[in-house]
């Protein structure tokens, strides 16, 4: 039996339909300026707990500026279909090689052998960044939105030479595994929301939180908003657990709790959603309805994949390569979203990017930029293809 889904409450302009990616999946996707033939193509890949729709703002005006803009559900996510997105599934469906060949997929469905840009926010900035890196004649520039992309692990160099200085190679995970344990014995003792993500229980206590799937999400997005007055990021001076306790408790957690019981605390009042003009009712519902219709799990089985050592260690196939296409990142100014894992932001722009243009922090956004001030994030995406990445 055919599940009957509700049309999206989608901006004129934009059009919502399924795409056989060649990959697996039946691809629900957002098109802005598909009327016009021969545009150029833009791909936007969403975060967690995001969907396509969270790009509804933007589209329009990237489709005005004169490109066909096309954004997935991706795999595990909303209406796309073809996933197994359970607890128990082959978590190498959603390393990164495999997310940068759904994208592939689906461009090749659409008639295009490249795109002007592929962009990313959150953790669809480093599934952006993964395809900019494995395939840049593909995607001609990347334009990474919240979380920075600080290159692929990487091997030691040199250590088969008795005198010369060794060169480390990627030690983040070992490095993190001190990090949580030292976590645990704090007082009060806090873990790692990507590492709760990471575990059996993450996906029930989200889907069935006991204040309901909307209230959960809008405590969730209010609170990494620019509308929650606590967010105050600056850079931690160190990978250490006493500096990763000062960040706020969706990013670090008090051990004991889950997600729901750790921004229930900060549901914004009646007045506050109210005056939310970036996240109304109308469009939290359509977040509601899905997530309550799928569960999370599909979006948590990529958190797993990046906890993973086996699945980490994959991506040793590209140590050293470098994104050589034009880059560009963008996020909120109350965002702490950059400064999450200590040196990240520092290496995206000086060792990973060989080809970094620009850094756009928008005033008044949050963790959620392009819903947040999708006006200026447009404006900022289109500076950089007129005037960074292609020069015209």
């Amino acid at each position: 039996m055919t599940e009957t889904l509700k049309d999206l409450p989608l901006p004129d302009g934009i059009r919502s339909r399924l795409i056989d990616n060649g990959n697996g999946l039946s691809m629900h996707v957002l098109e802005a300026g598909f009327e016009t033939p021969g545009r150029p193509c833009i791909v936007l890949l969403h975060g967690f707990p995001e969907l396509a729709f969270s790009w509804r703002k933007v589209m329009p005006a990237l489709a005005n500026g004169g490109y066909h803009v096309v954004a997935p559900d991706q795999r595990g996510y909303g209406r796309t279909t073809g996933a197994t997105a359970m607890f128990d599934t082959d978590l190498d469906d959603f390393n990164f090689p495999n997310l940068v060949r759904d994208v592939l997929g689906l461009i090749s469905a659409l008639g295009y052998h490249s795109v002007a840009a592929v962009i990313g926010h959150d953790f669809g900035s480093p599934v952006a960044a993964w395809c900019a890196l494995i395939r840049p004649d593909v995607f001609r520039s990347v334009v990474m939105l919240s979380a920075p992309f600080a290159g692929p692990p990487t091997f030691p160099f040199g250590t088969a030479s008795e005198h010369a200085l060794h060169e480390a190679g990627d030690t983040a995970l070992n490095e993190m595994a001190t990090v949580l344990a030292a976590l645990d014995a704090l007082d009060p003792p806090r873990k790692h929301y990507q590492w709760y993500y990471s575990g059996a229980d993450a996906n029930e206590d989200m889907w069935h939180a006991p204040q309901g799937m909307a209230a959960f999400l809008r405590a969730y997005f209010h609170v990494k908003s620019a509308d929650w007055p606590e967010n105050h990021p600056h850079p931690l001076a160190a990978l250490s657990a006493e500096e990763l306790a000062t960040l706020p408790t969706y990013y670090v957690m008090e051990k004991d709790k889950s997600m729901h019981e750790t921004v229930a605390p900060h549901m914004p009042s009646e007045e506050q959603i109210a005056s939310c003009a970036w996240m109304p009712e109308r469009d939290l519902d359509v977040y509601a309805g899905e997530y309550s219709r799928t569960g999370f799990q599909g979006g948590l089985n990529w958190y797993r994949c990046a906890t993973s050592d086996a699945h980490t260690a994959a991506l040793k196939t590209w140590s050293g390569s470098t994104i050589d296409v034009p880059a560009c990142f963008i996020a909120g100014s109350s965002d702490w979203g950059m400064y999450q894992r200590p040196g990240q932001y520092e290496a995206m722009r000086m060792r990973a990017c060989s080809n970094f243009r620009a850094v756009h922090m928008i005033e008044g956004a949050g963790h959620w930029v392009q819903q947040e001030q999708p006006v200026t994030v447009a404006n900022r995406i289109l500076r950089f293809l007129r005037q960074d990445a292609f020069g015209f």
